[in-house]
């Protein structure tokens, strides 16, 4: 069932013994999570309701955005996609060696490259039969090397084109961020409104059913893995963008963990047959108001990365409990 399905039907008649206020708290905890950390900030957090605050959180989410709407596809087919930070990381790595062809020149090399990367997975995954997480690890290991071997060290970019596309405005928007809203609309138009969006759901929802009916598993497993790899390059492109500079190091470094969480925590289950691009968006907006939230106050920054990991279990732990009480 898509996203979109989801949240337009009417709620199923409570069983015996089943509170439906519980339901709803799972089916909108990220919201309400979301709600209650704006309202905490504007109350403690002193300049938090400005312009210049709402710009910088939605420029900071967006390759964390961009990387979950990808990984979102893939966890709705009953996969898990381990290569995005290391795919981030090539598509950076290659951009210096090739911006002097011309900014769209090199941003389609590099995009073309995490295609690719996808490409490689989706084939391992759909044609060859290999564990989403092991074909995905061994990306992920191979591509950390490959950027390393493209990009060796920090390197900036001083392009104007490539530059403008970091930080440049559009009636004060950034460009990463119209971007960014772009390939939201799009993922969810795909997932709503599309025919392959309802296979990939039939497919997440019981693989061998779609195989016995007739749909093209293998060809939407690929296409969703290429899908995810693109993505993954682009966010990498716009990180460095932002930046100014390439460095096949750090860049992507633990996004694969921060784009899970985002995923998970919108409400799309790890088991597959479902994909809340809603509910993934209010997820990385999430992730990125906690992380902001603690360095405001003075946290460190590990703190961050523990809040994720134990989130991402209590996320788990939710969706277990939403499957125990639909059965």
């Amino acid at each position: 069932m898509s996203e979109g399905t989801r949240d337009t039907a009417a709620p199923p008649e409570p069983r015996a013994g089943r509170r439906p206020d519980a339901d709803w708290i799972r089916r909108n905890g990220v919201y309400v999570a979301l709600a209650l950390l704006v309202l905490i900030n504007v109350v403690a957090t002193d300049n938090f309701v400005s312009e210049n605050t709402l710009r910088l959180q939605l420029i900071q989410v967006t390759p964390v955005l961009i990387v979950a709407l990808g990984m979102a596809l893939v966890i709705g087919t009953e996969g898990i996609d381990l290569s995005v930070g290391a795919v981030m990381a090539i598509a950076a790595a290659l951009v210096p060696l090739y911006i002097g062809y011309g900014t769209g020149f090199a941003l389609g090399i590099s995009v073309l490259a995490g295609a690719l990367c996808g490409l490689l997975a989706g084939v391992l995954v759909g044609k060859v039969g290999v564990q989403p997480i092991i074909a995905t690890l061994g990306i992920m290991v191979a591509g950390r090397g490959l950027a390393n071997l493209f990009g060796g060290e920090i390197k900036s970019i001083r392009d104007p084109g490539f530059v403008e596309l970091g930080s440049g405005t559009v009636f004060g928007i950034p460009y990463v961020v119209l971007i960014a809203a772009a390939v939201a609309a799009l993922v969810w138009f795909l997932v709503r409104r599309s025919t392959y969006g309802r296979q990939l759901v039939a497919i997440g929802g019981n693989k061998r059913a779609a195989e016995l009916a007739g749909l093209p598993v293998r060809r939407v497993l690929i296409t969703t893995y290429v899908v995810c790899g693109l993505l993954a390059a682009l966010a990498g492109v716009l990180l460095a963008a932002r930046s100014q500079a390439s460095d096949p190091t750090k860049i992507g470094l633990l996004v694969e963990l921060s784009a899970i969480t985002a995923v998970v925590i919108g409400g799309t289950p790890l088991s597959g047959g479902q994909v809340r691009i809603m509910g993934t968006i209010a997820g990385a907006l999430l992730m990125q108001l906690i992380t902001a939230t603690l360095i405001f106050h003075d946290i460190p920054d590990s703190t961050a990365q523990i809040a994720q990991a134990v989130i991402v279990v209590a996320a788990v732990y939710v969706q277990l409990g939403r499957r125990r009480a639909r059965r």
